[in-house]
């Protein structure tokens, strides 16, 4: 719901993505850029699920503006975000020389994309409120005893800071959680994940 394509985001037009993924999928790309992504899944083991859980949280993105607790923020950011870890380690590849098991691998695959949505969310708490959205979790709010008020008017007290910092211990936890995966991939693959997961 951000972004230049917000406006396009409808129902139908991701009736129609989740069409195209399916056709390029089975080697039937609609235009150019699908011609890229089925070219990319013909050669890796690529899963079409976690593409389709991406349109499934753009979905969501559609309807819900408001995440009761952590349980439902972790669940959109896993279709936002966790799903392109899951998408890139097939492609990224796990060190032939790996002890660690693909689980594993994949387990912090995740754990880079929630920790990258939270800091988006904490980033970008500010422009969302502008556009009506909260993405934290309300009864954590409650209990500091915070109100989308406060979020709607800006207010930074003491409680807002306090659980703020709350909020950043948890996206370091899921950093701290992805870093163990790193050094399993591909040595090629290495230094650009620990770069996004260093600068993010």
């Amino acid at each position: 719901v951000d972004g230049p394509n917000a406006s396009h985001m409808t129902p139908t037009a991701l009736d129609r993505w989740q069409n195209r993924l399916e056709d390029l999928f089975n080697g039937r790309p609609y235009d150019m850029y699908d011609a890229a992504l089925s070219d990319t899944v013909s050669k890796f083991p690529v899963d079409i699920q976690p593409f389709k859980d991406m349109v499934d949280g753009m979905r969501m993105d559609l309807w819900k503006s408001r995440y009761n607790n952590f349980d439902e923020l972790y669940l959109y950011c896993y279709y936002v975000a966790g799903t392109v870890g899951l998408m890139s380690v097939p492609v990224m590849g796990i060190a032939p020389d790996s002890k660690a098991s693909t689980e594993s691998v994949y387990k912090a695959a995740l754990a880079l994309g929630i920790a990258n949505q939270l800091t988006n969310i904490l980033r970008d708490v500010g422009e969302d409120a502008r556009r009506g959205r909260i993405y934290l979790p309300q009864d954590e709010l409650a209990q500091a005893g915070l109100s989308d008020d406060d979020i709607f008017k800006g207010r930074v007290t003491d409680e807002w800071r306090s659980f703020m910092k709350g909020q950043i211990r948890r996206a370091r936890m899921f950093f701290e959680e992805a870093e163990k995966g790193i050094y399993e991939l591909n040595s090629a693959s290495r230094w650009p994940v620990l770069a996004s997961l260093l600068l993010y």
